[in-house]
Order: C-alpha cells, then structure tokens, then sequence
C-alpha cells in the first residue's frame, strides 16, 4: 500500500491535479485489451489494481519520479494508450501506473533528415498529421494508428500494414530518451549507425517498458508516394501464394503492403505499392508475374482498395466504444471472449510444415482455424482460431483454448521460430518466454539486475 507521504510527493512533482487515485481511475489504468478470456495461464494478473496514476508533464518529473520509486522500492508501470493486447501495462504488483499522454508535443520534423522527434504520449495519427503538412509520412501504419502512441509501439515493436517496405516499429527507431530506472536520462544520437559500442536503443524497442520510460523518441519518417497502385491475386491454394510471397521476397521487391490470406475458402494476396513512379511500375509488373507463374490469377484492385480503407477501422472501433472505459466494459465486448488471433515468426522453410502441423493439433482438440495469413513477410505466419463447439461451459471451453493456443506457439518454438512477431509478451504469452529465449533470457535478468536492482520497473513482464 503506498502511504499518503508518496502520494503528497508525487502531487509536489507533477501536480495534484495530474495524480489520481480514485477507485474509477485505478481502475481503468489497471487493464489493456486484453481480455481475462485471452489471458488464460495470466488470470491471475487482474487480481490487482494501480495504487496511484501520475501523468507527469517533462522527462525531469519522469526522472524524480523514478528515483523516487527506486528508493521507496515501488513499482512503476509507463503507460501509452492502453491499447496493447497482451497486457503489457497490467499492474501485477501494483505501484504507480505512469501515464505519458501529456507528453505529447512533436518537438522537430526534419524534412532533410527524413525523422520526427517526438513525446512518447504522441498518438500515431496525430503524428500521420503533421508529416503529412511536410509532404511525408510514417512507415509504421498498424490497425491502431488512431489510439496507439509512439513510445508503446517502440515498446512492442509492432507490425503494422506498410511493414514489408519499412519493417517493423523498432527499425524505424533513430534514437531514444530514455529514463532509467534510477532517474539517470540516457540518451543515444540521431545517427543511423555507429560502430563506437553497442546500440542502446534495442534495449528498449521490445522491451516493454522493462528497463526505463522511454521520452523521446526519434523515428524515420518517408515521403508520399509519388505513385499508388493496389492490386489482389487470387490463388487456388496457400502454399501456391506461399510460395509467391517468398520468391517476392527473394528478389527483396518489398511491396508496400503484402498480406496472403486464406479465409472462407478464398485465397487472396492483397497487395499495394508505392513510391516514385518508375519503381512502383517495375515492382507492381513483376509481382504480378510471379503471382501468375505460381499458379495465381490476377482479380483486380478492388478487394484491396477495400481492405486498405478500411484498416483501421477497428482501432477506431474501440476508440469510441473501448478506449479508457472500466475494465468490465471492455471484457465484456464479445471480441474478446470468443476467439484468438495468433503471430509466429518462423524461417520461410518452415512455415508450410508448421501450418500442417498446427491443422493436425488443433482439429484433435476441437479448435477450428478461421483465417490463415502471411502478413508482410513470408516468415510472419498467423492464424484466428475459435472453438468449434461454444454450447459448453465457458470455463471448459477457454481451458480447451487455452491448452490448444500453447501447444501451437511451442511448436513453434521448436521449429526454430517464436510465438508472437507483432504484439509483445504482455502477461499471456509471459510464462514462454524463457522457453524461447533459453540463456539469452538469463542474459536479459542480468542486465536487468545491474540497471535495476529493485525490479521496480514494470515488474513481471519479460518474464522478469
């Protein structure tokens, strides 16, 4: 329980109005979007709930109020959009939750440069905005572009739909501020390589918020397209758009969007390519060629012009319906409690074999796959599952996932892949971990000893 003298001490930092402890506040601060019907082996996660809510207004009251965590000995979880599906922000030993939303000022585009520096409470569309007055725009473009901020996909490293052009968040990092968990402010310089020491940024990106707050961010940014062409190509089977996608890959033609889906019995590869004129020509031509030598059929643009405009309109969907609502009103929208969405990464040799595998699994324990897709990368492997009989006990029934759901994500372990390219660990995916990892995980404590020794930074993610 955090004493009143803490709380006066926070309000001293960051102003009374900017401390919240009452029970609708910690309330809503305590949970993502993950459901407790997703989180299976981390249920017990919800049990507990943030002591205190501080949204401080620059990286100097982060810094004090770090070290003032560090040597009182209390826990500190960042705090983004609360948008994350893993639940990376879940309080588990509750501590003060640290909201960084007012951080949020876009401090510098480059246009010369090619980067933005931003807060990490900035929101990626409002981000998309103002590039967008400069004639750019950013590389990273999930579903969540309207709800997520800069420092929690860093903190993820997300995926997002132009990620075979401009890779995952994490690749389009140039520099970080960060404070550690002691108070001290690193920061790393706006280079896009150096061989004078190791790069501290990828301490970070993916490090769910483990090792310090990240307050300043550096990213890449990219001109508009001169040119825009989407095309879909409908195949006969996945292994045929397969094997498209990796002979794509091959011959590093990087389309802008590349997404093989496998849904309802239809097989699409929705595709979209941009930037200068004479390279979008080039690589929308020979991309169709490669479709139509494995077996592909060339339907138009229109399935994928749909699917473009509509990719984030679930994030706006939750924006309305979801974003900073108490937990029971989001556990309780049926996406959450019927079905699981599911991202392995594997070597491209792989994934035909594991995605047999994974049939074979799941149909002998009564789990249907609903949609297959490769998402941007022929090595980025996923698959919707649902259970196939809902008329039972709902207990039974998420247990049956739940055991369904880990005996695929091993397997792909074993396979020489790992259970999640896109979202993080949170708390569901936390007790693999160090399966996946084996020393490297032992490696990753270690560091985390050194930097900090209380384990007051969001303690329990990681694994740690």
């Amino acid at each position: 329980m955090i004493e009143t003298s803490i709380v006066e001490v926070l309000s001293n930092i960051v102003g009374e109005d900017n401390v919240l402890t009452a029970d609708y506040d910690l309330d809503r601060y305590s949970a993502d979007a993950l459901t407790p019907f997703r989180a299976y082996r981390a249920g017990y996660a919800f049990e507990q709930l943030a002591e205190v809510v501080v949204r401080p207004g620059s990286v100097d009251e982060v810094s004090q109020i770090a070290a003032l965590a560090t040597r009182e000995g209390i826990p500190l979880v960042p705090y983004g959009g609360g948008t994350g599906v893993m639940g990376g922000v879940l309080p588990v030993k509750g501590g003060i939750v640290v909201d960084v939303k007012r951080l949020n000022r876009i401090e510098e585009i480059s246009p010369r440069d090619m980067t933005a520096s931003v807060g990490p409470g900035v929101v990626l569309q409002d981000l998309a905005d103002a590039l967008a007055e400069h004639n750019l725009m950013i590389g990273h473009d999930p579903y969540s572009v309207p709800i997520a901020t800069v420092a929690g996909t860093i903190s993820t490293n997300g995926v997002g739909y132009r990620a075979s052009a401009f890779g995952p968040m994490g690749q389009q990092v140039v520099s970080l501020q960060v404070v550690l968990p002691d108070g001290r402010i690193l920061d790393t310089r706006s280079v896009p390589k150096y061989s004078s020491g190791p790069n501290f940024n990828h301490l970070f990106i993916g490090g769910e918020g483990t090792f310090g707050i990240i307050t300043r961010a550096t990213i890449r940014v990219y001109r508009q397209p001169e040119a825009q062409v989407f095309a879909t190509a409908g195949f006969d089977s996945f292994d045929q758009g397969f094997d498209a996608a990796a002979e794509m890959k091959a011959l590093e033609l990087h389309p802008t969007l590349l997404d093989l889906t496998e849904e309802d019995g239809e097989i699409r590869m929705f595709l979209c390519f941009e930037g200068y004129r004479e390279g979008v020509e080039a690589r929308h031509r020979r991309a169709m060629e490669i479709c139509n030598q494995f077996g592909g059929r060339d339907i138009g643009p229109e399935d994928t012009l749909d699917y473009w405009e509509g990719r984030h309109d679930s994030g706006y969907r939750y924006k309305r319906n979801a974003l900073d609502r108490p937990r029971e009103e989001r556990w309780n929208r049926q996406w959450g409690r019927s079905f699981d969405y599911l991202h392995m990464a594997l070597p491209i040799s792989q994934v035909l074999d594991y995605r047999r595998r994974c049939e074979e699994i799941l149909a002998a324990r009564g789990v249907r796959i609903v949609e297959y897709a490769i998402w941007s990368r022929p090595e980025l492997f996923s698959m919707m599952v649902v259970p196939e009989d809902t008329s039972g006990n709902e207990e039974d029934i998420r247990k049956n996932l739940a055991e369904a759901v880990e005996e695929v994500l091993t397997l792909s372990q074993d396979m020489g892949g790992v259970m999640e390219y896109c979202h993080g660990v949170g708390m569901k995916l936390n007790h693999l971990l160090a399966r996946e990892m084996g020393v490297g995980h032992d490696v990753m404590r270690q560091i985390k000893e050194v930097l900090d020794p209380s384990n007051i930074m969001n303690p329990g993610k990681l694994g740690l």
